[in-house]
Parts: C-alpha cells; structure tokens; sequence
C-alpha cells in the first residue's frame, strides 16, 4: 500500500494554469518531484472539469504515463472525465476512483466505473442532504450503504476506502478526535475488512504555513494509530513518507522516537498523558502540544505553541 500524491491539484493556480495550457514541462516536473520522494500514486485533482478543463483526465494520464510508471487517482465530479481517464490508463485495477459519496446517483456511477475497471473505489462518507456528519456513528451508518452497493456490483472490501472526511481543526475542532474514531470503527466493523483513507492536508487548512508540517505530521501519525491504511498527501514532504515508510511497511522506526510513542499509545487506546518525553526538546514538546489539540485536550488558538 502507498501514500497518494496531492500535488495537482486544480485548486493551486499555477497547476490550474499548466493544465489548460497543455505545459507537458510544468506537469512532468511536478510529477517527477513527487516520485523522487517515493510517491508511486499519483492523484489527478480537475474538479468538475467544465469549460477549458474538459478532456484534462485523459490528457494528464497520458502525458504522465509516456514518460513515468506510476499508479493514479482520478479525482473529479465528471463521470464523462472518468470514463475518458480509465480508457487511457495502462493499469485500471491499480487506479483509485476518487470518489464516491453516499449521493445516489453518484453512487451509481462511480460503483458502475470501478466495477467495470476493477479499480479501488475511494468512498466518502457523505452525502449532499446530510452534508459531513457530525458524528461517528452517524458516518458509518452511511459507510453500510456505500459497502452494500459497492458490493451488489461486485466490488470487493478489499478494494474499498472509506474516508471519513477530515474538517479543518482551526474551524471545527471537535471533529479532529471524532474523524479518528471513526477510522477505528471503520476498521473494525466490517468483514472481510474495508481500507481508510484520508486527505491529509485538510486538517491544517486555515493555519499558519509555518505550523501546518507539524499539524499534518501530528494528525498523520495518530491516524495511523487509530487503523489509517493510506493518505492524500503533500507527494513532495520527506517527513510524512519516512514515517509511512517506517511504521507501516518497514516497522522498524525508533521506539523511543516521539512519532512512535503516539502512534503506539494511539494504536494500544492508550492516554496521552503516558508518554514520556523530553520536556526540553522542542520538537518532542511541539508535538506533544498539538496532539493535546487534536484530541481535544486543550482548545485551538493560533498560538497555542506559545503558551
């Protein structure tokens, strides 16, 4: 299993920009960066895809994979723009359809799309009427509805995963614990098991650049804890894809490493208050400090690093 790479994106300008022009350059060097720091997945972001950006899906899955080797993630809200991606893509079954919500006529589609490819099926556990729920049980109620008809087109849990949908913990701070809890019930309530997945970087929107690695650093390694099997994440950032690399292919990170000890006392339900670190160090201290916030356990400022 891999991380998935964020970084096109047509939220970000210049990608936008290099999309509609056809900068094949623009596109390759962004792509290769993200290999370069191990990214093996790739995922297209085009949004609905309307006016200059009809026809990217296809154009940015063939002009990756003439020169790279690479998985995807097609992510739109077009299913004409998924169709055309998948007709392009040398290894369907490898593909992420990115997404499903619990929408139906959505639901519909995207099921049909992944069952016919034999892709892997990224749900969301959402709909337009209820919007993101608000609490843990309530998203795997609607976790059963995606699973039952993903299933009836014969798309297998292995293939399935559930995201629980990340809100910014500037903006909704409760909802950082409650999206974790939901991982854990989504991985143990079904069987044969479904897989998780997250967009990583949702977590520290609306936050100073400056602290927003450390946020999606502290977030990532709890997440893994509580039975996070994959992530959409920064393809260019080190620090995320070693701990990925560590704890989840390798296991051989340093038990006295600070990322360690709360994976570990997340994954053993265990209490923040147990780990021991070095008060000294600033970089253990920091990260102590903001899993007190993405627990619940202190309330979020902008500032709270300083007090």
């Amino acid at each position: 299993m891999n991380l998935i790479g964020e970084n096109i994106h047509i939220i970000s300008p210049s990608v936008k920009e290099a999309i509609i022009n056809k900068d094949d350059d623009f596109i390759l060097n962004l792509v290769e960066k993200q290999i370069n720091n191990g990214t093996k997945v790739i995922d297209l972001n085009i949004g609905p895809a309307k006016n200059k950006l009809q026809g990217s899906m296809s154009y940015l899955a063939e002009t990756i994979q003439e020169k790279f080797d690479v998985d995807f993630s097609l992510d739109t809200t077009s299913f004409q723009e998924l169709k055309e991606g998948f007709k392009i893509v040398k290894k369907p079954q490898s593909t992420f359809l990115n997404s499903a919500s619990a929408d139906e006529e959505r639901l519909e589609n995207t099921t049909d799309i992944a069952s016919e490819y034999g892709s892997n099926l990224i749900a969301l556990t959402m709909s337009s009427k209820s919007g993101i729920p608000k609490t843990s049980d309530e998203r795997l109620e609607l976790a059963f509805s995606l699973i039952e008809k993903a299933n009836e087109k014969g798309i297998d849990n292995s293939k399935i995963y559930l995201d629980p949908l990340i809100l910014p913990v500037a903006v909704a701070q409760k909802q950082a614990v409650v999206a974790l809890e939901t991982i854990r019930m989504f991985k143990e309530s079904f069987d044969p098991a479904v897989n998780t997945v997250i967009g990583l970087s949702n977590i520290s929107n609306g936050i100073s650049k400056e602290i927003r690695p450390l946020v999606n650093k502290t977030f990532f390694v709890l997440a893994l804890g509580y039975g996070l099997d994959t992530a959409i994440v920064d393809g260019t950032n080190s620090c995320l894809y070693d701990i990925y690399e560590k704890i989840k292919i390798n296991q051989t990170i340093d038990k006295d490493d600070i990322c360690y000890k709360l994976y570990e006392m997340a994954q053993q339900f265990g209490d923040l208050e147990d780990i021991s670190y070095n008060k000294d160090n600033r970089e253990e201290r920091n990260v102590i400090r903001t899993a007190e916030i993405l627990l619940g356990k202190e309330i979020y400022s902008p500032s709270y690093l300083e007090s």
